[in-house]
């Protein structure tokens, strides 16, 4: 089986699975039983001066069937005491030395604040701190998490502090309600942080209820907007992490991933752009801490299947096949071919391309009352959307078009000296009076 161990900036995990600064990181007896199901490591739910919360906290969107397809919460930091707090690290320490425990720690913005707790937190036995520059809800407006984090300055200034406090490695959360993420991570790096994390939640609101007119969710006659987290947010998650390990300013700095990771292949997915290990919040809050062990062994699986020995050989592998659009090839093609076999004859490939793309796909009522489709090659552009609308796996394939023509790309195509002929663009589909 392929090793899972990972290190970050000096710290030892037995694999790259670690809990994100939420709830199911609010005690001690639960971080100890989420080690005992196999974690790798924890980020202590951020600890500062305690709060109260109110009740009604969650809200969720759901997507045809599947419930908290995206989660929003407008619960703040700890209302735990930061004493029994410190005792609960040091027991947990005691009784699992091998995983990792990284403290999230959020206090008013002054050195001397930050000096104090992070003392105490570390000689509770912590082996990182992550300092919260994310929070987009209720801290924020206290002047602490993304207040902080959406100012380079901010992020710059505490980040120096911390460090001139800390032993241990300094993390920093970064927010994602930022027009730049590599601006944030340029700032923490300026300020010496050891890693990154990110993404944190993103500001929303998940719905309105029609009878109240009360946004989700509902505190007594009004509401909140909160922290958006769950599937939906992988993508942009993904495009953060990518950004960072690709910028020169930033790139070698480790990044602890974050945003909508549920399965193997999430965690694949951020580590191939460059996180050297992942948190989980959301999926856990639905599952339970017993989804790591379908993480383990299917990244095992994985890697093996690839013939790599550790996860740290697929860190970063898919980081330099991002680009930006103008270093893209204009000449590749490809094009949709349906298999007739497969077809099911739902006709929804045809109603998506006629209203919603390119008019490509051909349709007819059959004898037997069926829609037989069929792709109008000379106006298939290969946008692809018939392939994701298809509900039958492998029936509507994009496939690649060897037509000779010289690799190109966009500049290339605006200068004097190109590289060759651009490839025939299809005409427009059906105008009115064609049908």
């Amino acid at each position: 089986m392929a090793d899972l161990s990972v290190n970050i900036c000096g710290i030892e995990s037995p694999n790259p699975f670690w809990l994100a600064s939420a709830p199911p990181t609010n005690t001690g007896d639960q971080i100890a039983r989420a080690f005992d199901a196999g974690w790798g490591g924890a980020v202590w739910k951020t600890l500062g001066d305690p709060v109260e919360n109110v009740y009604s906290r969650y809200s969720a969107v759901d997507l045809n069937g599947q419930k908290m397809m995206g989660f929003s919460n407008i619960e703040l930091i700890t209302d735990r005491s930061l004493a029994v707090n410190l005792v609960e690290i040091e027991a947990v320490k005691k009784r699992h030395p091998e995983n990792v425990v990284i403290v999230s720690l959020m206090v008013e913005s002054n050195p001397e604040a930050w000096d104090e707790i992070i003392t105490q937190v570390e000689q509770a036995g912590a082996d990182g701190i992550e300092l919260n520059f994310g929070c987009p809800h209720g801290m924020s407006e206290r002047g602490m998490g993304s207040a902080v984090g959406q100012v380079p300055e901010y992020t710059c200034d505490i980040t120096r502090w911390a460090k001139a406090s800390a032993t241990v490695p300094v993390f920093v959360k970064l927010t994602p309600n930022i027009t730049d993420i590599t601006v944030a991570a340029r700032a923490a790096k300026s300020g010496g942080a050891d890693a990154v994390s990110l993404i944190n939640t993103i500001n929303s609101i998940t719905g309105v209820d029609l009878d109240s007119f009360i946004p989700r969710p509902v505190v007594g006659n009004k509401s909140s907007h909160g922290g958006y987290s769950g599937p939906a947010v992988k993508p942009i998650a993904l495009n953060m992490v990518a950004a960072i390990a690709a910028d020169p300013v930033t790139e070698g700095l480790p990044i602890s991933g974050i945003g909508g990771i549920a399965t193997w292949q999430d965690v694949a997915e951020f580590i191939l752009l460059g996180s050297t290990t992942v948190q989980v919040c959301t999926a856990v809050m639905h599952h339970g801490y017993r989804i790591v062990e379908g993480m383990a062994e299917g990244l095992s699986n994985y890697l093996d299947s690839k013939g790599m020995a550790s996860v740290n050989e697929l860190r970063g592998r898919a980081v330099a096949k991002v680009t930006d659009w103008q270093s893209l090839d204009i000449n590749y093609i490809v094009k949709a071919e349906i298999d007739q076999d497969k077809c099911i004859h739902c006709g929804l490939c045809y109603v998506a391309c006629l209203d919603g793309a390119h008019q490509a796909i051909g349709a007819e009522r059959t004898q037997d009352d069926k829609t037989r489709v069929w792709i109008i090659d000379d106006l298939c552009v290969g946008c692809n959307l018939c392939s994701l609308i298809c509900p039958v796996q492998g029936c509507i394939e994009m496939v690649e078009r060897e037509l000779g023509q010289t690799h190109m790309t966009w500049n290339e195509y605006l200068s004097d000296d190109k590289p060759g002929e651009l490839h025939p663009r299809p005409k427009h589909g059906i105008t009115i009076g064609e049908a």
